[in-house]
């Protein structure tokens, strides 16, 4: 039977593993982390099996198991790169990579071994996302021309962030999230999502910034801020900011032909997506002041209560990777999409100006959950 092992017991493996606990049938082979006090802690905490090395981690594996890497990103490339060497499929959390040439050796490397490798973010899974998706393939809200995406997050810098401490004792990373940046750590969140709707991106125009003192040596803070317009080759145009400055904003806007689709929180599985029709009254072009709330037509995946900041359940994207491989079937988050976002994530980051994009992924091998083929009631 197909398991899991854990590389990385930090602050975000917690998040994974509460969502993890959702799915009891699912072996977990192990953890291994770098810093043995950090891992004795999360093993204690979640009743998991520790290993003193990478090493015993994969010997501890079984053929066909695949290997959550949750290290720093900076680690991703390093340790993806050896979990492949040693023959075990990957799902990294975001990015895929910190440099386009690093995440473009890892699918070759995979591929050549024929082994599924893929990213974080998997909230594109959730129920809130497939609405969205299944909303914009009924028609909802006529020909889509633009998106508005938002993922701001207050102003960080102020918040007592040095007291964040997860389930299992490990403090926020506030050091390596500054110096990664909020545009690698969140624009995943929506991109995951408008790419398998809308398509690959051909162009980024994007600006960025660091703005705020974070108590970090001058030259090693990220951009607290960034800004991107996306073109689609299917014509879509999105903007999608990122910041932890501004006032918090999870706010996603999909607009059409006919009206809008609106969505608060994409970091809430359960957020409702609503829809507001545009017409004109005599002389006047209105749009409905109250939304519509559109729906799925039964039940959906095992949700998560709010853990922190989010309402999502993290395991989505490892158990979907789980399935394709037990039924060796291609996976909702194919390898050429996860680079495909790498590449836009870069972009947005460097904030460079334009950026012409030299990945695509092939979109109709990103496949809708089973449960959210259709809308209840049908078709707009």
């Amino acid at each position: 039977m197909t398991g899991f092992a854990i590389i990385g017991a930090g602050f975000v493996a917690d998040l994974y593993m509460g969502s993890l606990k959702l799915y009891p049938e699912i072996p977990i082979r192990g953890v291994f982390d770098r810093r043995p006090e950090r891992a004795a802690a999360f093993c204690s905490h979640w009743g998991l099996a520790k290993h003193d090395s990478l090493e015993a981690l994969l010997a501890a594996c079984e053929p066909g198991d695949i290997v959550l890497n949750l290290t720093n990103p900076s680690s991703h490339y390093e340790v993806s790169r050896a979990v492949l060497e040693a023959g075990f499929h990957v799902y990294s959390e975001k990015p895929l990579a910190m440099e386009m040439g690093q995440a473009t050796a890892l699918t070759e490397l995979a591929a050549e071994k024929g082994l599924r490798l893929t990213s974080a973010p998997c909230s594109f899974l959730g129920e809130a996302a497939q609405t969205l998706w299944a909303a914009v393939r009924a028609g909802y809200p006529g020909k889509v021309r633009l998106v508005y995406a938002e993922m701001d997050d207050d102003f960080v810098p102020a918040a007592p962030y040095r007291k964040w401490i997860s389930e299992s004792g490990a403090p926020w990373p506030w050091q390596d999230e500054f110096e990664v940046g909020c545009t690698l750590e969140h624009a995943g969140y929506y991109l995951a999502w408008l790419l398998p709707v809308f398509g690959p991106v051909k162009r980024v125009i994007s600006a960025s910034a660091d703005l705020a003192e974070k108590g970090l040596e001058q030259g090693r803070s990220a951009p607290d801020f960034s800004t991107g317009t996306l073109y689609f080759e299917s014509g879509v145009v999105a903007r999608l900011t990122c910041s932890i400055l501004a006032p918090h904003d999870h706010e996603l806007r999909v607009i059409g032909d006919d009206g809008l689709l609106e969505l608060e929180d994409c970091w809430n599985n359960r957020s409702a997506l609503r829809y507001r029709r545009r017409f004109t009254l005599r002389r006047r072009l209105v749009t409905m002041p109250f939304g519509k709330r559109l729906r799925l037509p039964g039940p959906t995946h095992l949700m998560q209560g709010r853990r922190g900041a989010a309402s999502m359940n993290f395991a989505l994207g490892p158990v979907e990777l789980r399935e394709a491989v037990m039924q060796d079937r291609p996976g909702r988050m194919p390898m050429d999409l996860a680079l495909h976002m790498n590449e836009v994530t870069l972009a947005l980051q460097a904030g460079g100006g334009v950026h012409e994009m030299t990945t695509r992924f092939d979109p109709a091998g990103v496949a809708p959950m089973d449960w959210a083929r259709r809308l209840k009631g049908g078709a707009a």
